[in-house]
Parts: C-alpha cells; structure tokens; sequence
C-alpha cells in the first residue's frame, strides 16, 4: 500500500507527515537518516484528510493551543517497541521521564538501554512525544532531529 506524504514547515524545521488511508504512519525530521524508520512506497499529496487533520493539530500545538493529539496512529514496530511507544504518549505535556522511568513503566527495569532503542525508532515524532525522554542525569541525549530541536520542543511546552 503506498503511503501518502506531505510536507510543512514549522518551528523545528521542516517535517514529513505519512499517512494511509486509515491512519497517520509517521512524522519524520527533514534531514534524519532514510534507515531510521522504513516506509512504504510514498506519493505526495496536499489533499489526504489524515495529513490535512494532522497539519492542523500541529499547527494549534505550536500556537500553544493543543497539548494532547487526537489521531489515529498506526505504529508498525516489535512488541517491545510498542510497549514503549505507548508508554511515551501518557507522557503529559510539558513533563519529562527519564528512560529508566520508561523501562519501569513498562515492567522492563533493566531494559534501559532497550529502551532508549525503541524511543530512537519512534516513527511519530512530536505526536509520541520521544522528545519528552531524558537522560537519568538530565541531560538531552539522542533524538532524530537533533539535540536542538529537542531542546526547542521541551522549552516550547515549558512556556
């Protein structure tokens, strides 16, 4: 099933959304690495309903109107991933976990490494909030579109 792709542009740069036509697949980072989520065969579009909807959410969350998605997601990933994915999008707005409080979330203490993985898979970008997951110390470590625009995202929340 080919995938439908649109691009907008937002304060983090300029980001891809696909989607089918029953659910949104992923929102990438302009300049992330190709392998880090694989995809269907793409085309572009600026009329798919799901994309249009998704814009829209995303567009009211950067005018600080939205701070919970309501969109149906289809996350394609091992059963561990989705276990951490589900786990990251209870995240609330504007607060941070660690990804050992991850790994404690989803009953996998030791798994933490495992999780930081998964969160680096995260194929829905700000909508799964993988931005909201820091270090155990604190600090900002791994994320797709680069340091600074997680950083930009959590600054962004705390206001």
């Amino acid at each position: 099933m080919k995938l439908a792709l649109t691009q907008m542009s937002s304060p983090v740069g300029n980001l891809r959304l696909y989607a089918h036509e029953h659910a949104l697949v992923a929102v990438l980072w302009e300049n992330e690495d190709p392998k880090r989520v694989r995809l269907a065969e793409c085309y572009e579009t600026s009329e798919h309903p799901i994309l249009l909807e998704t814009q829209r959410q995303l567009n009211q969350y950067f005018a600080g109107e939205r701070t919970v998605f309501e969109l149906e997601l289809d996350l394609q990933g091992t059963e561990f991933q989705l276990q951490v994915w589900q786990a990251l999008a209870k995240i609330p707005y504007g607060e941070i976990r660690s990804y050992k409080q991850i790994a404690q979330v989803i009953g996998r203490e030791k798994a933490v490494r495992a999780v930081g993985a998964a969160n680096g898979k995260n194929p829905i970008s700000i909508i799964i909030p993988c931005h909201r997951v820091v270090g155990s110390n604190g600090q900002l470590v791994g994320f797709a579109g680069g340091l600074g625009h997680k950083q930009t995202l959590l600054s962004f929340e705390q206001n």
